[in-house]
């Protein structure tokens, strides 16, 4: 296995209205995605990494009970299918956020990871789910009408070309578990995210690239582009980007276009730097205790 590792992360808009009909989302963004994976492939990308919940609008500007029709079964889905092929073809590992229905009637905010020869290696569901996340408008974004906190833990996906973690969105927030992801032994985050101007921008290429420091790895941040109708919530703003462990941008995408944006991850950094910074050596768990209890 290489220790250089080029990685292609995919900011996009969404094209189609929020009043249309659900498929008529998921068909236009899938094919939109499939051609900006490819291009990521043209251009030397080995892991892809798409943005969360894909294939349509951020929904969750609104309580409306008709986008459970976008969630689909995990790996047994058609979209898990289809990509899985895809990644085979390629010959890439792909990150693949989607809205996951588990039994009858059971809601996660998920990414399936698929590996070069299309295999399919887990799954991640988002831990934290926000009351209420705000937009630049003062309104909200519904995430507890549509998503049921993950039960999954932070599993590790070993790759074909690296070990790979995700966290999704609100859990860039959380120090805690990208900690545990780096313990688990992670190369490489991945945080699909739908975030908009506003109260939180500011954070955007803070706290990512503080974890990349803290655990000593590569962060993949990844943001939708546009503002998306009838809603109006706010800018997505993109700005994706991959940060190395020493929290310099390695690149980052525009602000408002579709675009892959391409890095290359240097395994050999990850050990120059976990060198120098000693951190999981000098690590007190014994101090930690009370992290697992709820205060205040």
């Amino acid at each position: 296995m290489s220790d250089k590792v080029m990685i292609g992360l995919i900011q996009a808009s969404n094209d189609v209205d929020g009043k249309e009909a659900v498929e008529v989302h998921k068909k236009a963004a899938i094919e939109k995605h499939i051609k900006l994976v490819r291009e990521a492939k043209e251009k030397g990308a080995q892991i892809i990494c798409l943005q969360e919940i894909f294939y349509g609008p951020y929904f969750c500007s609104e309580q409306n009970s008709k986008w459970y029709e976008a969630a689909e079964e995990i790996p047994n889905g058609p979209t898990t299918k289809l990509f899985q092929e895809l990644a085979k073809e390629l010959g890439v590992v792909i990150v693949l956020p989607i809205y996951e229905r588990e039994g009858i009637a059971t809601y996660y905010n998920t990414a399936a990871v698929i590996d070069a020869d299309g295999k399919y290696l887990g799954k991640y569901r988002k831990q934290h789910i926000p009351q209420v996340g705000v937009g630049e408008n003062g309104h909200g974004f519904w995430e507890k009408f549509y998503f049921k906190p993950g039960n999954l833990g932070y599993p590790i996906f070993e790759t074909a070309f690296a070990k790979i973690g995700v966290y999704i969105c609100y859990d860039r927030h959380f120090p805690e578990g990208a900690r545990l992801l780096g313990l688990k032994g992670a190369e490489i985050i991945f945080n699909p995210s739908a975030t908009v101007a506003g109260l939180s921008e500011y954070l955007w290429k803070l706290e990512q690239p503080a974890h990349a420091v803290a655990n000593g790895y590569y962060v993949g941040a990844i943001n939708r582009v546009g503002v998306e109708g009838p809603w109006k919530m706010g800018e997505f703003y993109g700005q994706s980007y991959l940060v190395d462990p020493r929290g310099s941008f390695v690149s980052i995408g525009s602000r408002d276009k579709d675009e892959v944006i391409i890095g290359e991850m240097n395994k050999k950094l990850i050990r120059e730097v976990r060198d120098v910074w000693q951190f999981y050596r000098d690590r007190r768990p014994e101090t930690y205790e009370e992290m697992t209890a709820l205060l205040p």
